[in-house]
């Protein structure tokens, strides 16, 4: 059997020269840049990212100098002490009595704000009339400033008075009268912090959860009734895992915002002229509120809001690491 010979090959082919590009198909041209384009994006995103470097990271980078000096009475840079500040920081026996206190706050209140807010979401989702209007009304107090929000509460539902609606209301049942916020044994300052951060994120966390509720197929529902499955059991099999990256998702959220509260505690024992050093509770940042504002110790102030940073870094990227939040499904 012979063999066919190989298709004969051009010379140029032969020398290692490209082979010649088919008729009628046009030379491929870059485009040029878009001057115009590029200077209306400059015009308009320049003040943005210039005020965004001057006032985020150039704020982040002298606050982490500060950090490192003597810094009392002046955020100027001269004096350094290295690590002084964080070791008189975490020597300091106020500061770690404050980390405890918002480890206890945080372990309550994020399982507390994340059984409400989903038990809430599961609720609305089977209403079917009428929606939108709860969705709405539970949305709306997550829009309150949360100063407006614990004056109200301090003035008004827990303010110590008879007249008071906390205790108008346990009047009802026999209660009598009781100083909510200067109780502390026991320390019924809890039932009013507690109260208030509920009221506050509930909404926001139920519409999270809404939205992933509302993404899960109903052909999985339907395929689960057919085979049985009501109630609790469409809960465990079906809801819950599927609602698994919003749930990751809420609980990081609530874990920053647990770290960082300030308002609430600052506003609710804030008592004037005695300031928030006299209060039951005091979280981190109401501490270094104190020391950079009262005191005027900047360089202490700003190690402190270093720890709390590298605490919050800290916790969320193990929570992310037991949960495996970011990780692709195989």
């Amino acid at each position: 059997m012979m063999k066919s010979a190989p298709p004969p090959t051009l010379h140029h082919e032969r020398a290692g020269c490209p082979a010649a590009e088919p008729r009628g198909t046009a030379p491929v041209r870059r485009s040029r840049p878009d001057w115009r384009a590029w200077g209306a994006f400059a015009l308009l995103a320049g003040p943005l990212l210039i005020g965004l470097g001057l006032f985020k990271y150039v704020a982040i980078g002298w606050s982490f100098l500060l950090s490192l000096s003597e810094a009392r009475g002046s955020i100027a840079l001269g004096h350094w002490v290295g690590l002084d500040n964080y070791q008189a920081l975490l020597s300091d026996a106020v500061f770690r009595k404050s980390l405890g206190q918002i480890l206890l706050f945080t372990m309550f209140i994020v399982p507390v704000t994340f059984a409400a807010s989903l038990g809430l979401a599961l609720l609305v989702h089977r209403i079917r009339r009428g929606r939108a209007v709860l969705r709405t009304a539970f949305l709306i107090p997550a829009a309150v400033s949360y100063v407006a929000a614990s004056l109200l509460w301090k003035m008004s539902l827990f303010n110590g008075l008879p007249s008071g609606i906390a205790n108008t209301v346990g009047g009802w049942f026999g209660m009598d009268a009781v100083p909510w916020l200067q109780t502390t044994s026991p320390p019924l300052y809890w039932v009013v912090l507690v109260t208030l951060r509920l009221w506050l994120q509930v909404g926001f966390y139920m519409v999270l959860f809404l939205a992933g509720l509302q993404a899960i197929p109903k052909e999985m529902y339907e395929a689960a009734a057919l085979d049985g499955a009501t109630g609790l059991r469409l809960l465990r099999r079906i809801t819950l895992p599927m609602l698994r990256n919003t749930s990751v998702a809420v609980l990081m959220l609530q874990f920053i915002a647990a770290f960082q509260a300030f308002d609430e505690f600052y506003n609710l024992f804030n008592s004037g002229l005695s300031g928030s050093a006299a209060a039951p509770v005091r979280t981190p940042l109401g501490y270094l509120y104190d020391t950079a504002m009262g005191s005027q110790n900047y360089g202490l102030g700003s190690a402190g809001a270093f720890v709390l940073t590298a605490l919050i870094v800290g916790v969320t990227l193990i929570q992310g690491r037991l949960t495996g939040f970011g990780k692709g499904e195989e």
